[in-house]
């Protein structure tokens, strides 16, 4: 796949709860924190089952008629990529890409009805890695998906390294982050040394399967805990 520098795309929390390993219901009363959740309606959905969930993307301070558009522009680009590129996928959870498509643009219309109404209850908030605008600790869960090591490419490893102890700073529980691989389905080919250097900051690591494969190489996540 031909990413652009970052692109603004959402998933459901159906697709989430599989991507991560979650349970709704055991996350209620916790609070969650999206990471570069571009127009993703986990936030909206999870605050709807209970959850206390945040989200933070480096575009929240746009206008909603200016997210619409973004996701135009970018949902186009990336079905065109998913139909031109089929074998790259493996078709679990979707019984078709164009089904996919339709999943991942009802998602996109919910987070925009739920951004809307953003400056009344705050749940969307502007900031990006390597830094982010919360205090240590302030989240029982950090969630971070298709940005790392899908970018690989883009990001070089201090990035990386900077990116995973940000994420761990801000968490007083555990941090997931889905897929440990690039876009080409080939796992993060610098993750042993970013394992090592993350527990020399204090932080450990573990890459964890996950029942789910949206495109080929992604079934897993890496877990980090501040020892």
């Amino acid at each position: 796949m031909e990413l652009p520098v970052v692109s603004f795309f959402g998933r459901t929390l159906e697709e989430y709860t599989k991507f991560f390993a979650l349970n709704p219901v055991k996350l209620r009363r916790c609070v969650v924190l999206d990471v570069a959740a571009g127009p993703a309606s986990f936030t909206a959905e999870a605050v709807r089952h209970g959850i206390d969930a945040v989200a933070v993307d480096p575009l929240y301070d746009r206008s909603v008629h200016a997210l619409t558009e973004q996701v135009r522009q970018d949902y186009e680009k990336m079905f065109v990529q998913m139909r031109a590129k089929a074998s790259l996928f493996r078709l679990k959870s979707f019984p078709s890409i164009a089904a996919a498509a339709s999943d991942r643009r009802a998602a996109a219309q919910r987070f925009l009805a739920d951004y809307e109404g953003n400056v009344r209850h705050g749940r969307y908030v502007r900031g990006a890695l390597p830094r982010l605008p919360f205090l240590d600790g302030a989240f029982d869960l950090v969630l971070c998906a298709h940005l790392l090591f899908i970018y690989a490419a883009r990001f070089d490893f201090a990035w990386h390294l900077a990116a995973c102890a940000e994420l761990a700073r801000v968490s007083n529980g555990e941090v997931r982050i889905h897929p440990v691989c690039g876009a080409d389905g080939k796992p993060y080919a610098e993750l042993g040394r970013l394992r090592r250097e993350l527990l020399g900051l204090g932080v450990d690591s573990e890459v964890v399967p996950v029942d789910y494969e949206f495109f080929i190489g992604s079934r897993s996540m890496l877990v980090l805990r501040r020892t």
